[in-house]
């Protein structure tokens, strides 16, 4: 929890100071990014879920990203990653299921949210509904699964160097082995898995709505 509130204050801080000053002509290098990040997202989302729906998902989309990103990331700090803890990331799967049935009431109707239980056979109730509420357990194990997962092996890892150093020198308590190696493994573990855990979990969270909206 209190790494999340400083991840929320640094988030923040750092849209304010992106976004401070803004200007028609001549921007300055902080709004050229601020402009790029938000023309990003936007793009994506109109990839995803098209031009309409733009301003609708594009901010939630975008606070998801930012918040995952930067919350496996935290790692490279020495903070643990929230993302490693399976409330965070199945909170935010619960908000994702919530928007998914208010799209589908919002878009179909009350009456057609309850019909599309039954569909295509009455008997297939229980399985739809069990399906549906498979969704948010799936996004939230999903993405907990893999930054935990890389957290485990980078730990499991350093003990192994740590043991070998020591098993070379003679039982001398050294980890030189630690030095180097670790740093080209954090390369994929903690930016490369981050970025594309954040961006499938993003993506996941379009398709349903999308096909929530569609349906």
């Amino acid at each position: 929890m209190v790494n999340s509130w400083i991840l929320i204050l640094g988030i923040t801080l750092l849209c304010v100071f992106l976004t401070r000053h803004l200007k028609l002509k001549e921007i300055t290098k902080r709004q050229a990014i601020a402009e790029w990040a938000v023309q990003a997202v936007n793009d994506l989302v109109t990839e995803s879920m098209g031009k309409a729906h733009v301003k609708t998902y594009a901010p939630y989309i975008g606070a998801l990203f930012a918040f995952s990103l930067f919350g496996s990331l935290s790692s490279l700090l020495g903070m643990k990653p929230i993302t490693s803890d399976i409330n965070t990331t199945l909170g935010w799967a619960i908000v994702t299921f919530v928007m998914i049935q208010y799209s589908k009431i919002k878009y179909h109707g009350i009456k057609q949210f309850f019909k599309g239980f039954t569909e295509p056979i009455f008997v297939m109730t229980p399985l739809n509904i069990i399906s549906e509420f498979a969704t948010p357990l799936s996004l939230g194990f999903r993405h907990f699964g893999n930054i935990a997962a890389g957290t485990v092996i980078t730990s499991l890892l350093y003990s192994a160097l740590a043991y070998l150093s020591s098993v070379i020198l003679g039982g001398i308590q050294i980890p030189f082995m630690q030095i180097g190696l670790p740093a080209f493994l954090s390369i994929y573990f903690d930016l490369f898995t981050s970025a594309l855990q954040a961006f499938i979990f993003c993506m996941l969270t379009m398709a349903y709505v999308s096909s929530a909206i569609d349906d």
